[in-house]
C-alpha cells in the first residue's frame, strides 16, 4: 500500500504511490488520522502531499527504525478508519476587472469569452488535495483543461490576499498578500487565513471549495459583514 524511506537524519517519508488521484487522497487522510490517534512518542509533526506524508521525529525518543516499525503494522489498519463527511465551502468571488486582471487573458488563450471562464471556473466543486507553501493556500483539483494557463513570465511582486488564480491545471487562492506568477481571475473577500480566528485557517484537505460568482456591490457588503463580524460562508455536506 505504502513504502517507507529515510527522510533527512531526523525525518521518515511515506509513499502512497506516485499518482495524484482522490483514492491517494484518502488514503493519506485516513494515515494522517491514525497518526493523530495513536499519538506516537517522539513524533514531532507530518506534512501530507499530493501522494506521501513526511513525518518529523526526535530521534532522542524514537529511532527510524522503531517508528519505521511502528508505521509498518498501520497498513492494515487503515481501512478501518472512517474519514469524516466532506464538506463543500461556497466561496464567493468578484471576477475580472482590478480584482481579476487576467481573466482577459485566460480567455484569449483559451479561446473563449469571460463569461464562460467564469461559467466554466465556478462550475466545479474543487477538492482540496493539501494545505500549501503559505498558510492557508488550498491545493486545489479538477480544474478544466479549457480554461488552463500558463504561470505569468514575470510574476508580480504583490499579489491581494483572497486572489483567485490559475498556474497551469491547477486554480488556487492566495490567503495573504505576496508575490506570485499564477493568472489572477477574481478575488474573494473571504479570509481564507486569519490568524485572530478561533480556527485561523478556514479551509481543511480533503473538502471541496466551490467558487460563486458575485458582483461589486456583493463583494463590499461580504467585505462589510467580515469586518463586524457577521459573516460565514456557506457550507454544506458534500453527496458522493
Amino acid at each position: 500500500m505504502f513504502q517507507i524511506s529515510a527522510y533527512g537524519d531526523a525525518g521518515l517519508r511515506v509513499q502512497f504511490g506516485e499518482i495524484i488521484s482522490k483514492k491517494t487522497n484518502e488514503q493519506i487522510r485516513n494515515f494522517c488520522l491514525y497518526l493523530k490517534e495513536e499519538n506516537i512518542p517522539g513524533v514531532i509533526e507530518w506534512i501530507p502531499t499530493y501522494t506521501s506524508v513526511s513525518i518529523v521525529y526526535d530521534p532522542y525518543y524514537i529511532l527510524y527504525d522503531s517508528l519505521k516499525k511502528r508505521i509498518e503494522l498501520m497498513q492494515n489498519q487503515l481501512s478501518a478508519i472512517e474519514l469524516p463527511a466532506a464538506e463543500v465551502i461556497h466561496i464567493p468571488v468578484l471576477y475580472g476587472g482590478e480584482k481579476g486582471p487576467d481573466l482577459e487573458q485566460v480567455a484569449y488563450l483559451n479561446g473563449l469569452a469571460e463569461s464562460e471562464v467564469i461559467s466554466i471556473h465556478s462550475g466545479t466543486d474543487y477538492l482540496i488535495y493539501m494545505m500549501g507553501f503559505i498558510p492557508g493556500f488550498p491545493y486545489l483539483g479538477g480544474m478544466s483543461e479549457k480554461i488552463a494557463a500558463p504561470r505569468l513570465s514575470n510574476p508580480r511582486p504583490k499579489i491581494p490576499l483572497g486572489s483567485v488564480g490559475i498556474a497551469g491545471e491547477q486554480t488556487g487562492i492566495y490567503p495573504l498578500e505576496s508575490p506570485g506568477g499564477w493568472q489572477i481571475i477574481g478575488q474573494t473577500p473571504v479570509k481564507i487565513y486569519d490568524p485572530n480566528r478561533e480556527t485561523p485557517i478556514l479551509l481543511r484537505a480533503g473538502n471541496y471549495v466551490r467558487f460563486l460568482p458575485i458582483n461589486a456591490e456583493e463583494f463590499v457588503a461580504i467585505e462589510k459583514d467580515i469586518e463586524a463580524g457577521n459573516y460565514i460562508p456557506h457550507i454544506e455536506k458534500r453527496k458522493e
